[in-house]
Order: C-alpha cells, then structure tokens, then sequence
C-alpha cells in the first residue's frame, strides 16, 4: 500500500520561498557589508566625527548604499552622522511622496531639494541626444553646495564597481583618456570630499539585494528612456565578457588598483625625460616582472641561457652571433 502524498498548498510553497529568499538575503548582506567597510577602510573614507550626506535617487544603488551605511553605523567602533539627501529635478510623473514616506520609517534625517533641471536639460538638449552630461553637472553642482550648507564632511554616492568599470572604458572608447571613477574624490574647488562606498560592489549583487529588500524604486524617466547610450554598450560588452570568461570583470578591477606609470606612455605621469643611466650599476638586465630574479647578460653570454628557476629555462641560442 503506498503512502498517502502531503497535499503540497500554495501557503506552503511560499512559505519555503521565503525561506530560501531569507537565506539568499542574509548571505547577500553579509557580502554586500563585509564590501563596504573594506571600501571605507582601504580608502578612509568616514571618520570619526563625519557628517556624511548621502545622496539618494530613488534607483536601487542609492537605497542600497543607505541601507548599509546605517547598518555600518549601528556597529561601527566610530561615530559619524547620516542625512539623507534627494534631489528632486521635476521630472513629470516623478513620485513625490514615495521617498519622504520610506525615510519617515526609517526614522532618519533627510532633506527633499526642489530644482527643475529637466526642463534645463530638454531645452539645451536636442531630442534623441544623451541628457546624462548636463543632467549630471546640475545635479552635482545643486548637491555641493547643499552639502556646505549643512555642514557635511563627506558626500556618499552609490556607484558600485560595475559603474567604475564602465566609465574607464567609456572613457577609453569615446574620451581617449585613462580614468574612471575614483572611490574617494576631492572636487575641483577643495571643497567637497565625494566617497563611493560601493566601490568593490557588483551592480547583479545590488540588483538583487535591492529585489529581496524590496526598496520602493523611482525609475529615471528622463535618460532611462533613451536607447543605445554609449554606456549600455559598454555595459553589454562587460556583461559578454563576465559569461564568456568568468573572472575578466575582476581582473580589470584589480588592474586599475595596480597601475605602473613608468610602464605607461604618459609623460604627465611620469618623467621619461629626465631618465638617466647609472654608470656605476651593476649590469643585472632589465626585470619585467617583480618576481622574476635580475640576471646577467654577461652570465647569458657565457652559459647560453637564463635559470629562472628549477622548472624553468629560457634558451638563448648564439646570443652575440649577427
């Protein structure tokens, strides 16, 4: 006789989601925590005393960020200040009540700035043209000088690693320059410090933390509407790369954490002008790579290779034969 089958509910079927989805987000915030404070200590980006603004839009990367950092600050062994920040640009249709009514239940401090920059950025742009530029520059401008007028040290903003990458790239393709988005920035007038905490997060990581959180997200109507931005190109190509060679996107990361100017082609970086040889240096070659011993083009000469070590050999056949 077989055993009765348990009726499997939907009650029950969700129940078992929640768990796994419990299970998913714990791990997810662990990460996520362990992410951040590394950020914040390698770059010392919050000290004692901070008064940090945090900037939040309404996208998932900007909840995500306020999230920790207030979970950062109940367990932090310093004491710094949090006030969140949005900036509302009177895009049409914009939500104005859902923000203030997620931070009121958060119970912390925030300021709601009013300035119509979509109607800046429609008249100086011309239709189909990319509005994130200017869109940008206003709002940047609005936030540090709001950021001096309370007192703030420091001004969090939520680009996560994925965005560090692609704005290297994007600047490589389109600006013929080698940078990206530094973690911890002084502005150009000294008087703003700007902090990513973000900086060693992966966008998919935040993507579905913000999902298991259920953060009330505000979509950006006026550039997520636009197709074929340069920056969903690079962020396709990136994204190609990750299922095509996994590790690629990290390696990149770790690159733009170890770079060499000497090494380079940059004369602003490094003085190639002044390079002079010294005449009393022992002639030991030139090593490409810090691990690998120096050798003697005399020894090569006379030996007819290079010993790297037990393993390996380079063979230097007829060295000084023309």
């Amino acid at each position: 006789m077989l055993a009765a089958i348990p009726e499997v509910t939907a009650h029950h079927m969700s129940e078992e989601l929640s768990k796994k989805q419990t299970t998913r987000l714990n791990k997810l915030q662990k990460r996520l925590r362990r992410e951040v404070g590394s950020a914040i200590a390698d770059y010392n980006m919050i000290e004692d005393g901070d008064r940090v603004m945090c900037c939040l839009s309404g996208g998932k990367d900007s909840y995500a960020m306020l999230d920790i950092l207030l979970n950062l600050q109940q367990r932090a062994p310093i004491q710094f200040e949090i006030i969140a920040v949005n900036l509302d640009q009177k895009q049409p249709g914009f939500p104005e009540d859902i923000l203030p009514a997620y931070l009121d239940k958060l119970k912390v401090a925030y300021h709601i700035l009013e300035k119509d920059t979509y109607s800046i950025v429609k008249d100086k742009i011309p239709e189909g043209k990319t509005t994130c530029s200017l869109c940008s520059r206003l709002r940047r401008g609005t936030l540090y000088g709001f950021a001096q007028r309370i007192g703030a040290t420091k001004i969090a903003l939520g680009h996560h690693r994925d965005d560090i990458i692609e704005t290297l790239f994007l600047n490589m393709f389109y600006g013929g320059k080698l940078k990206a988005m530094p973690p911890k920035l002084l502005s150009d007038d000294g008087a703003n410090i700007i902090i990513r905490p973000l900086a060693y997060c992966r966008e998919k990581d935040i993507a579905e933390y913000a999902e298991l959180k259920q953060f009330p997200i505000i979509p950006c109507n006026l550039c997520g509407s636009q197709e074929n931005l340069k920056r969903a190109a690079i962020k396709e190509m990136l994204n190609q790369w990750d299922k095509q060679h996994p590790g690629r996107i990290e390696t990149i990361f770790t690159a733009m954490q170890n770079t060499a100017p000497s090494q380079g082609v940059d004369r602003e970086q490094f003085d190639f002008i002044s390079l002079k040889r010294d005449p009393d240096a022992p002639m030991k070659g030139d090593v490409a790579e810090a691990d690998l011993p120096a050798f003697d083009f005399l020894d090569i000469a006379n030996s007819g290779h290079i010993d790297l070590d037990a393993a390996k050999r380079i063979d230097i056949v007829n060295v000084y034969e023309v």
